[in-house]
């Protein structure tokens, strides 16, 4: 217990003679493990969003209207040939009655006066892997306008829709989001561990006479080595434990205001956020610990 003691006292001691680096070390890791906490928050639910927005594509096969209407038989065939399709797991059909009653329900403003019914009738295809539905989308596109060959394949088709470019804007935004923070989390923590490597360094170098005094009377390598490992992994804690505030404050104070413009259902959510505390702290940790290793290894000569 006394070596502990004595530990700690003498990494205390180091604390104090450098408080300007060990504060401007401290800091820069606050704001490296606060970006990083964001980062984990932002990225992990846009990423769930993303994959509820995939689990929600499907391709609409629509049918003329008016004159052009196909015959039950006509519907019934094109069902078949995309049920026989590998890549669908369900193709619901829906009435023109069916869409118009959903769409009122949606929109009654909308619909409240309109005189006649103008939706067709469709086929809903849910695939099984929603990364299929522009491939499935265009494919049938293509054929219903190609040759007469390819359009009797179709019977009666009008037109096909699938989320193609909704996805890709939720993907393009969940990409450049990471981007962004992975460039500046790169760049913060690489300056936190070149700051805490330099307030050990200069521990060392303030400290060398004790340290020659130390090794002479018989002290290991290890006990030598221990508050300097120390004040590292305190610089990293402490700062990490003031991001993880300053995200309990944003999470109960901002994060309410945001949550109320967003779209959200019970499947989107982001990193339940003790696991992003957990991530947070022994991130610090790791990056006091390797910010005073390497000085330790590169300026420590016992």
């Amino acid at each position: 217990m006394s070596k502990v003691r004595l530990i700690f006292s003498e990494a205390w001691s180091s604390i104090s003679a450098n408080i300007s680096t060990t504060f401007a070390a401290t800091i820069t890791v606050l704001i490296s493990m606060f970006l990083l906490g964001l980062f984990l928050a932002l990225g992990t639910w846009v990423l769930s969003y993303s994959n509820h927005v995939k689990r929600e594509l499907v391709v609409k096969v629509y049918f003329a209207t008016g004159t052009h209407q196909p015959t039950q038989a006509e519907e019934a065939q094109v069902g078949q040939r995309l049920q026989h399709d590998s890549r669908v797991k369900t193709a619901t059909f829906v009435s023109k009655e069916t869409a118009f009653k959903t769409e009122s329900a949606k929109m009654p403003l909308l619909y409240k006066n309109v005189p006649t019914n103008p939706l067709p009738d469709s086929w809903v295809v849910k695939l099984k892997n929603a990364n299929d539905s522009p491939t499935l989308g265009r494919e049938i596109q293509s054929q219903v306008k190609g040759t007469p060959a390819q359009r009797a394949l179709w019977p009666g088709v009008n037109g096909v829709g699938w989320g193609d470019k909704t996805t890709k804007r939720v993907l393009t935004v969940a990409e450049v989001i990471s981007i962004v923070f992975l460039v500046a989390i790169v760049l913060l923590v690489t300056a936190s561990m070149l700051l805490i490597a330099n307030t050990i360094r200069l521990s060392i170098f303030a400290r060398r006479r004790e340290i020659e005094v130390m090794k002479l009377v018989g002290a290991t390598n290890w006990f030598v080595r221990g508050p300097f490992m120390l004040e590292g992994l305190l610089q990293g804690f402490v700062g990490s434990l003031f991001a993880v505030i300053l995200l309990i404050l944003g999470k109960t104070v901002a994060l309410p205001s945001i949550l109320g413009h967003l779209h959200s259902t019970s499947d989107v959510h982001a990193l339940p956020f003790v696991l992003n505390a957990v991530a947070l702290l022994a991130a610090g940790l790791l990056l006091g610990a390797v910010g005073s290793g390497l000085t330790l290894r590169r300026f420590l000569k016992v």
